[in-house]
């Protein structure tokens, strides 16, 4: 299968897979005779995999760790659990920050006039 199926099949672009091909999440695939690369299933589900592991907020190096965690048959659900119990709590420390500035954010808006006049509350506080 070439890489514009594959694409299809995904909804990934060709440069995304090609980059994570570069970077090694997921197994190399074969050539042909003239150089094109000849991908399978199994490109499939990593590429499946490692997509759906970014869309929950695993950098690349750890969607590489879940491809490399599926291929391996001594695994065990601990780490799995394990790994993704970290990006959790990463994910819900991330979330009160943005909470923390969503409240600032929400605090100048409120306390400026956004009128013609140049007195600013968000500049005076930007400037302390």
């Amino acid at each position: 299968m070439n890489i514009g199926a594959v694409s299809k099949l995904t909804g990934l672009s060709s440069k995304s897979i090609r980059l994570y091909e570069d970077k090694g999440l997921i197994t190399p695939p074969g050539r042909s005779e003239a150089g094109y690369r000849e991908y399978r299933e199994l490109h499939i589900h990593e590429l499946n995999m490692v997509s759906r592991a970014k869309n929950a907020g695993f950098s690349l190096v750890e969607c590489k760790e879940f491809v490399e965690l599926a291929h391996n048959p001594n695994r065990t659900s601990r780490e799995v659990k394990e790994k993704t119990q970290q990006k959790l709590k990463e994910v819900e420390e991330k979330i009160r920050e943005l909470k923390e500035i969503e409240k600032q954010l929400k605090s100048w808006v409120s306390a400026c006039p956004g009128d013609e006049g140049s007195q600013c509350p968000i500049i005076a506080e930007l400037s302390k």
